[in-house]
Order: structure tokens, then C-alpha cells, then sequence
């Protein structure tokens, strides 16, 4: 949400690092307590059943303020392909909402934070009746100081959490230590702000712990954010059309590698596979968890697993794989992709703005695109939902109730739609300070390169949106890419729902990645993986997909 960038949030799915030390922190919390209903021990304090839910959830009021030029389908972002007219911009916070309160937030920052008493600091406290004072985090190392924070005494007033970051016993630490919000969103208590009130329910449900209302949500579209991309100028010179199968897609990389003349065909495919061939999402849990015939299973379970793995192996095997990819954490995919050396590569949705504005001043032929998602066999994708909400906000129990209808008066901003003051404030700063408007196109000076980021929008954000001002044309490949693939994608049977499982089952599933990337790479065979599923089983994995049924059998799923 960065000036230029695809307004759908930070992709922070790179550092997926370990919680072990937060996990250990925090060893005061109630882990088995489960947002989506009772805990393993028979508790009903964390119970939301779709029933209960309706009673904590926020009603949703949407807004008009501003009218998208693309609206949401298929699960999609709301898309704005117009030029930015500042003297347009609407009001969607007429007046201050803060009572002056100065707020305590600790959240994970990417680079290097600015000064605490910098214009767009002073601007946005100023817009909301506030004083915030940013505990800046370094993002790549967040797990560990965030366990601790949690449990010493000196807790700032608001935590912000990546969904990522919900390791081990943060969920439990959440549960004991931040505030319910309920008592101030609930129903149409929402409507007391309205950018607030227009946040998808999903985002919502996915923001209950412990049976209670504790997180504002950065929403996200639940469709894929894993684009399969390739050099639309190369494919057009040479001829090449893309791929719709799995044997298409091979037959075409070996016809377009050539190792002497430094040409592969792609880099490393595994995420593409994983949904070409229908497995079901696992990047958060509790995704890897379907109903299929009456059974839960899970998806290292499936057969469509092992198949995504072994066509992966095949890629690699026949030599079409960049080197470096194979050596793995060697050199960028990104760079790979745009000198030349692969034609193919996936990775977040947001690289498609990226890398078109990146080359635009080094190679003027330069044209990216994104693969629709190909069935395996030919015909249609069975995508699968992901998390409607990656990164959570949390205020603590400790805070005044004052200081809690700061905190959403300062959400209330942060939540406004694009199109419209506080939205350009939030995410570009001061006009004139931070950035210019040139022809409908708001571009980030240094300052505001420096001062914009990281920051405000993370506590809370609107509705899943894409605009870029300066490439309409992106944001419209991107948005009708989505509605693309969320017509073939489904919802799994735990959809939308925030699980917390037993802290006994936190590891249970660590090695399985690691052994994903070995199999692929040749250094391990399939055979390895299905001893490892088997471990898994033995080592916890069916007791857990007992808990999980009893979870099912007493509280149903989220569309009840």
C-alpha cells in the first residue's frame, strides 16, 4: 500500500520464520482455547460457531463514498484503473474521532523506520485527534520479539500480529492478554465508524479469538496471490503460447531451454503446481483440512499432493529449472526473470506492478503477463480460498477505554477506501512533502519513500483494493486475473474460520517444506515423503484430525 504499489497489503510471505522463541515466551497463554469453537479440553469460552458469530460479528454497511471502476467478483479486489484527481478526492472522515489519547503501537517494519516526529506522523495524528508512538520492529526477525513482548509487563497499548506470526502460544497469549472489541463493533455498534463498518465479514470472522472479537484485520482477497508469470515480449517474438496442461507446460520448457545459450525455461514451480493440480491451501492454518466424503483430510494426505510434487521433480529433472533455483537460495527469481535467463517464474500477484515499473527505464520491450492457472490435465483448476485476513492489529486489556476508542477512531482513517483524503494521507503522505500529482499520477518523493511506509496501515486497512495510477493497465490485468481464478475456486470446509490448535500439534508439520523442496530437487523421492505423512499420522496427525472432527461435529463450519 506503498505509493505505486498494488494496494492489497505488504506480501510479507517470504519470511516465514519459525515462532519457536515467541512460543516459549508466552507460556502463560491458553493455547487450547479455538476461535472457531470449543477447545480440546471441552471448554466453551472460545466458542463462534456461525450461530454464535452472528452475535460478535460487525454488521456490514457498505460504502459509497468512492465507486470502483472494477467491482468485486469472484472473491477479486475492487479495481481503480482512473487517473487521480486530487480536487475529487472524498471526505469519508469529516471530523476528528480521537479524544487525544497517545497510543503505544509495536508493529514489524521492513527497512528503516523513520524518526518518531516526522511530518507524516504529525499529519496523521493531527487527522485523527491522536498521538501515536510507533514501537518499530525489524519485520525479518518480528517472531522473536514479539513473544516477548507479549509476555512482559511493559506491553504497548496496540500489537500488531502477521497472521504468519501466529505460532505456538501467541494465539493463547492473544486470547489472555487483548482486549474484546466486541463491546465497540458489535452489530451496529460498528456504525460509530463507518470505514470500519464496510470491512468484509470474512476479514472479520477470521479476527475472532477465543470467542470474542480481539483483532482489526488488514483483509485480503481469498483468491490466489501466486501468479504464474512469463515474458509476454519473448513468448510473442518466438511464438510461444501459454501453456494449459502439465504436459503442455513441460513439452514447452524443454522446447525453449537451451543451457548454452543460458536460456531456461523456469525457475522454481512448485507453488504453481500445488495449484494446477488441485492440492488444498496450507499457507495458514487451519487450510490444509477438507471434508472429502465424510473424512477430514489433509492435504499431504492427498493424492493430488504427491502428483504436484513428482511433476515438479519432473521440471527439475529434465534440466528446464534455472540452476540457481535448483541450488536454492542462490541469486533472485525476480532478477532471473527479468534479465532474460527464465521465461516462467510465480510469485505474488503484486510483482506484476513491480516488474513493469522496475524495467520501464532499462529494457523498453520488457512485457509481463500472468498465466490463467492451468488444470493439470487439461481443464479447469480446482483452486482453493485462502485467509480473507493475513495481519491483525490487538489492543490490550490494560488499555483505558479511552485509549480503545482512539485506536479505532485512528482504524477508522487508516480503513478509508481508495479514492478518497484519509486513503491518500494513510498511504501517500502529505501532498507537496511526501509526493506530486502529475497527470492523474501521485508519485513518492524521497521524504516520502522514507516516511511512508510501514506504518499506519497496518492497524487497519479497507476492503482488498488494486489502483495504480501510473499503470491502469496493471491493475486491471491483475483484478480480471483474480476474477478469473475465483471462479474456479472453492472454499474448504474450515474456510474463513481463525483455529487455534493445540499447542502440542505446533511443530507437528514443520519438516514437511524442507521435504517438499528436497523431493523436487532430486535429493529425496516421493517414497520419502509418504513414510514422512505416515510419521506425521503416527506422531499426532490423526489425533489431530480428531480434534479437528469434534471441532466440526459440535460447532459446524463458518457458512454454518
Amino acid at each position: 500500500m506503498t505509493p505505486n504499489t498494488s494496494a492489497t497489503g505488504p506480501g510479507r510471505r517470504s519470511f516465514l520464520a519459525s515462532s519457536a522463541v515467541a512460543a516459549a515466551a508466552v507460556a502463560g497463554g491458553t493455547p487450547l482455547l479455538a476461535a472457531c469453537g470449543g477447545s480440546g479440553s471441552g471448554s466453551k469460552e472460545g466458542t463462534t460457531s456461525a450461530r454464535d458469530a452472528k452475535k460478535i460479528l460487525p454488521a456490514f454497511v457498505a460504502r459509497n463514498v468512492v465507486t470502483p471502476d472494477i467491482p468485486s467478483r469472484n472473491g477479486s479486489s475492487l479495481g481503480f484503473t482512473g487517473k487521480l484527481v486530487a480536487a475529487d478526492l472524498k471526505t469519508s472522515v469529516p471530523g476528528r474521532l480521537g479524544r487525544g489519547s497517545t497510543i503505544r503501537i509495536m508493529s514489524p517494519f521492513w527497512g528503516s523506520p523513520p524518526k518518531g516526529d516526522n511530518p507524516y506522523y504529525r499529519a496523521m495524528n493531527d487527522k485523527i485527534g491522536v498521538n501515536v508512538v510507533w514501537r518499530n520492529q525489524d519485520g525479518n526477525t518480528y517472531d522473536e520479539k514479539l513473544g516477548a513482548v507479549l509476555a512482559s509487563g511493559d506491553m504497548p497499548d496496540v500489537v500488531v500480529i502477521p497472521g504468519w506470526n501466529m505460532g505456538g502460544r501467541i494465539p493463547g497469549a492473544v486470547i489472555s492478554k487483548m482486549a474484546d472489541l466486541g463491546p465497540y463493533l458489535s452489530g451496529d455498534q460498528v456504525k460509530d465508524y463507518p470505514n470500519l463498518a464496510a470491512i468484509p465479514t470474512d476479514a472479520w470472522r477470521r479476527s475472532l479469538f477465543g470467542g470474542k472479537l480481539r483483532g482489526l484485520p488488514m483483509p485480503s482477497s481469498y483468491v490466489t496471490n501466486i501468479v504464474p508469470y512469463y515474458r509476454k515480449d519473448v513468448f510473442d517474438e518466438k511464438g510461444y503460447e501459454p501453456p494449459t496442461s502439465a504436459a503442455g507446460f513441460l513439452a514447452l520448457a524443454k522446447e525453449i531451454t537451451s543451457a548454452r545459450a543460458k536460456m531456461w525455461a523456469c525457475d522454481d514451480m512448485k507453488w504453481t503446481a500445488f495449484n494446477s493440480f488441485g492440492v488444498l491451501s496450507g499457507s495458514e492454518k487451519p487450510l490444509g483440512w477438507n471434508l472429502v466424503d465424510g473424512k477430514l483430510v489433509h492435504r499431504v494426505e492427498t493424492d493430488a499432493y504427491l502428483e504436484a510434487l513428482e511433476w515438479t521433480r519432473k521440471l527439475y529433472s529434465a534440466g528446464v529449472v534455472h540452476p540457481d533455483a535448483k541450488a536454492q537460495n542462490q541469486g533472485d527469481s525476480g532478477l532471473r526473470f527479468t534479465s532474460g535467463e527464465v521465461l516462467v517464474y510465480n510469485n505474488d500477484l503484486s510483482h506484476w506492478w513491480a516488474r513493469t515499473t522496475e524495467q520501464a527505464s532499462q529494457n523498453k520491450k520488457f512485457r509481463i503477463a500472468g498465466m490463467d492457472v492451468f488444470g493439470h490435465d487439461g481443464g479447469e483448476p480446482a483452486l482453493w480460498a485462502g485467509s480473507p485476513a493475513g495481519i491483525f492489529a490487538f489492543v490490550s486489556k490494560k488499555a483505558s477505554e479511552t485509549v480503545v476508542r482512539d485506536v479505532l477512531a485512528a482504524a477508522n482513517v487508516t480503513a478509508a477506501p481508495y479514492g478518497t483524503e484519509e486513503y491518500m494521507l494513510t498511504n501517500y503522505g502529505v501532498e507537496g512533502t511526501h509526493y506530486t500529482v502529475e497527470d492523474g499520477t501521485p508519485t513518492k518523493n524521497d521524504k516520502g519513500n522514507q516516511e511512508v511506509l510501514n506504518a499506519f496501515v497496518m492497524l487497519a486497512s479497507p476492503a482488498p483494493t488494486i489502483a495504480h495510477p501510473d499503470r491502469p493497465d496493471i491493475a486491471k490485468a491483475q483484478v480480471e486475473w483474480q476474477q478469473r481464478m475465483g471462479a474456479r475456486t472453492k472454499k474448504s470446509t474450515f474456510y474463513g474460520l481463525q483455529i487455534i490448535e493445540p499447542a502440542r500439534y505446533t511443530h507437528l508439520s514443520d519438516d514437511f517444506e524442507q521435504l517438499e523442496d528436497d523431493i523436487v530437487r532430486g535429493r529425496k523421492k516421493i517414497g520419502d515423503m509418504q513414510r514422512a505423512v505416515s510419521d506425521w499420522k503416527r506422531r499426532g496427525g490423526d489425533e489431530l484430525r480428531d480434534w479437528y472432527r469434534k471441532l466440526l461435529d459440535d460447532n459446524g463450519s463458518a457458512q454454518g
